[in-house]
């Protein structure tokens, strides 16, 4: 009896292995997709901002553009903020963090980067917390934000 128990015991973990892999492997993919995604919509916004400078360049009325140009770099802006939290996380789930100094994937507990040697002062609990934080920030900042699209556009509907 004891090696049933044996099987089923090693059965048993390497089961929970396997689907801790397949979830960690799922994650991946999706925030990669999420990431792949959110740099077209970047790709987008820079050829509108092109072809509002041209439409500026050529016409009278430069005002207009000035603003459709200034509305997709804040839209820029707010979407690699968005690839930048999908990267953090990406490289948590891969156990890394990366070097604030050459930006190299290295440990989360490395205390040096093995790229440009620099000390690595924060610990792993500091950073989760600074995700955190930033991740309720950027909530409360998506909220303001469709607050005031509201805002504006009831007021372009008065």
């Amino acid at each position: 009896m004891e090696i049933f128990d044996k099987i089923g015991e090693v059965a048993s973990q390497t089961y929970k292995y396997t689907a801790e892999k397949a979830d960690k492997i799922a994650r991946e993919t999706k925030l990669k997709m999420k990431m792949n995604e959110n740099k077209s919509k970047i790709e987008h916004l820079y050829n509108e901002i092109g072809e509002a400078v041209y439409r500026r360049h050529i016409a009278a009325d430069k005002k207009n553009y000035d603003e459709e140009i200034e509305n997709a770099c804040e839209e820029i802006d707010k979407i690699s903020k968005e690839v930048e939290q999908q990267y953090n996380e990406l490289l948590a789930i891969k156990d890394r963090k990366q070097c604030p100094n050459c930006h190299e994937k290295i440990e989360k507990e490395a205390k040096y980067c093995s790229n440009c040697g620099m000390e690595q002062n924060q610990d792993v609990k500091e950073e989760q917390e600074d995700y955190t934080e930033n991740e309720e920030s950027n909530d409360a900042i998506a909220t303001e934000a469709t607050e005031e699209e509201k805002a504006s556009n009831d007021s372009n509907e008065v």
